[in-house]
């Protein structure tokens, strides 16, 4: 069995800090070594939609269409509660300046809305709480700001860092999908987990669960370890806004799911067969938690 595995990740901060120790061996990764593919989430998607790779942060939204491949590692998560991407608009946008602040969650159905991929949960999101909304132009999520302001498109759904550069920019807040989710469902709104090859051994899998939950816990323990390897790869390079983007997407539940993280991606897979995405719920979503220790 091969002791090297292609493991993509995106270069945002969250994504950095989680797996800098892993990736320059500040931990035990019990004999094993990662060739590194960085990449958006929505080329990730799309690369592990074709078992192109063997570990992978993939969109939830997009893991349900995926389970037959990949299963979720209980580590590496982002998940959580006020963290849901944002739907953003130009403050000279026609027929929104003079708008009062209660309807601007109202979203007309001939506007051009830019979307960071068609496999995102962010277009989960937005989809399902704008079904009448169908004109999207697909981006990578950090030209979707620039693509509004310049009116491209008359809104955009941002990720990232983009949600805390948005109101500097020039672009005011439509509605946070995520608020949105968290009160309809009564749960943390899932973004991205760890996809790993289904095929693999289980006790294969158990190994590289523990070595990501291991990287992650290193990642807390000394956050400033992976400050080069964050700088490095920012699309933002602000510092005070990679150490909120990690403040907001990286937390207990990237070291562990746990129940409530487990939940959260059922209710998830629920929505998703609810609107006709997929047809049944597997019953083996998650790698087995068996001997899985820090």
């Amino acid at each position: 069995m091969k002791s090297i595995y292609t493991l993509g990740f995106s270069p945002c901060p969250n994504d950095t800090f989680m797996f800098d120790a892993l990736v320059h061996h500040k931990i035990d990764t019990e004999g094993l070594d990662f060739k590194v593919v960085m990449a958006d989430v929505e080329t990730l998607n799309q690369k592990a939609g074709k078992g192109e790779l063997d570990i992978s942060k993939i969109s939830f939204a997009a893991f349900t269409r995926m389970t037959e491949m990949y299963q979720l590692l209980n580590a590496g998560s982002a998940l959580g509660q006020g963290v849901g991407p944002l739907v953003v608009t130009n403050q000279k946008s026609e027929g929104r300046s003079q708008q009062p602040a209660a309807n601007l969650e109202i979203i007309p159905g001939n506007w051009k809305i830019a979307i960071p991929g068609k496999h995102t949960t962010a277009n989960f999101l937005f989809s399902i709480f704008y079904p009448e909304v169908g004109n999207k132009t697909e981006m990578i999520f950090s030209e979707i700001e620039n693509d509004v302001l310049t009116g491209k498109a008359d809104a955009g759904v941002v990720i990232h860092e983009s949600r805390f550069t948005y109101a500097q920019k020039g672009l005011i807040k439509i509605c946070d999908l995520g608020e949105l989710w968290e009160k309809e469902t009564h749960q943390p709104i899932p973004l991205g987990g760890i996809g790993v090859k289904r095929n693999l051994p289980e006790e294969m899998k158990q190994r590289i669960d523990r070595v990501i939950k291991r990287s992650v816990e290193f990642a807390f323990a000394n956050p400033e370890s992976s400050a080069l390897y964050v700088k490095e790869n920012a699309q933002e390079m602000d510092e005070a806004v990679s150490k909120k983007h990690i403040e907001t997407y990286v937390n207990d539940f990237s070291i562990d799911l746990g129940e409530a993280g487990r939940d959260a991606i059922h209710a998830l897979f629920q929505k998703a067969k609810e609107a006709g995405l997929i047809h049944s719920i597997p019953s083996t979503i998650f790698v087995k938690q068996e001997n899985v220790t820090a």
